[in-house]
């Protein structure tokens, strides 16, 4: 189905989301049409957000808006649809579009098959009606699905399309560039250089895939590395937890800055905490590259100056590769807590591959590497 289509049905003049590969029909089509718009389109932090943000607009204009996202974050949604729009509470009806990833039957990265299996029965136990589009439903069975989902906004209900795999398209091409000339992969391959026998934790998506490659590479093995396959923006909780419990240990975090805007408040952690074997590097393309390029928010804003406020006692923020290696440098000389931000420009090469051992394989290598297993 044409994604114009969908959206001329459903007749919603508010979006908001975080992006999803599978819904990338419609957030190219709404950043062609809207943009960045807080009128129309907003790219929120996460899926909570988003959804608190719909019931602001609804509250406001008496309209029903429109929350995406890929199904990995409906468990940000629980909360907020069950204390805030469920119709016990305030009654404020939503339509969620949802990017059905790890669909029961269907290829899909480790991360997301539990999810798939899930994804309908999390919206059952929600009490949010849904209805599956796939590459065969039409625009009439979407309307019949619009009809009886008006009915249930008006007693305060919400409601969900399920978007399988293809089943959305969109012709025209968005190209999604910043003004940035450093390449994440080379950022990791420099982080690489400096790291020695300390522990890496990468964030979800791209960059843990080319931590694997620039290993592989280089003849190395993958015991000193936690790729975070899954929960996006809690990499670097995870390295604290690792890192307070062998502080003999250095632990390097490879962060990006969709990841960080997820969960932000996970600095405010580390900067209260100050462990001084850690050090968190945020490369900011201020983009969601991995699910197809969409912007965040993090290219206007100083992510470096929201790590200081956090109490962070040293920051950087670096454009180049020898402003990049100053900073590693001086990170592995000093005991401190860390914060390295790099402008990263968008990208990534096309023969990208992904890892070859499976998650619990690489859980349990740095278990053993740690001493801890």
């Amino acid at each position: 189905m044409k994604v114009e289509e969908l959206v001329d049905i459903i007749g919603a003049d508010f979006y908001t989301g975080v992006p999803d590969s599978q819904l990338k029909a419609l957030c190219n089509y709404l950043m062609n049409t809207y943009g960045i718009d807080n009128m129309h389109h907003v790219i929120a932090a996460n899926e909570g957000n988003c959804t608190a943000l719909a019931a602001g607009y609804h509250i406001a204009t008496g309209k029903v808006p429109v929350v995406y996202m890929q199904n990995s974050g409906e468990g940000n949604i629980i909360n907020p649809v069950a204390s805030l729009l469920n119709d016990a509470v305030y009654a404020i009806p939503v339509l969620f579009i949802v990017g059905w990833r790890g669909e029961p039957g269907v290829h899909d990265e480790p991360q997301h098959v539990y999810q798939g299996q899930v994804t309908c029965k999390l919206l059952e136990d929600m009490d949010i009606a849904y209805t599956v589009i796939d590459k065969e439903t039409t625009p009439e069975q979407i309307k019949d699905a619009m009809k009886t989902y008006r009915e249930l906004f008006a007693s305060g209900k919400s409601a969900a399309f399920v978007v399988k795999k293809g089943a959305l398209s969109y012709d025209e091409k968005v190209v999604y560039k910043n003004e940035h000339s450093m390449v994440r992969e080379e950022i990791i391959r420099h982080i690489v250089n400096y790291t020695e026998d300390d522990v890496i934790v990468s964030t979800t998506g791209k960059a843990s895939r080319e931590l694997f490659e620039i290993r592989e590479a280089l003849g190395q093995d993958h015991s000193r590395d936690f790729l975070t396959v899954g929960s996006m923006g809690h990499s670097s909780s995870i390295a604290m937890g690792i890192a307070s419990q062998k502080p003999e240990k250095r632990v390097w975090v490879v962060d990006g800055d969709g990841a960080v805007l997820m969960h932000m408040g996970s600095m405010a952690l580390m900067g209260a905490n100050k462990l001084e074997n850690m050090i968190h590097i945020v490369i900011n393309n201020g983009a969601h590259e991995t699910v197809g390029g969409m912007n965040t928010v993090a290219d206007d804003i100083d992510l470096a100056a929201v790590a200081k406020a956090c109490g962070y006692p040293h920051v950087t923020c670096v454009y180049d590769y020898d402003d990049l290696d100053n900073a590693l440098e001086e990170a592995k000389e000093n005991l401190e807590l860390t914060f390295i931000e790099a402008k990263c420009a968008i990208g990534a090469r096309d023969d990208l591959g992904r890892p070859t051992t499976t998650a619990r394989e690489n859980k349990e290598s740095l278990m053993k590497f740690l001493g801890s297993m």
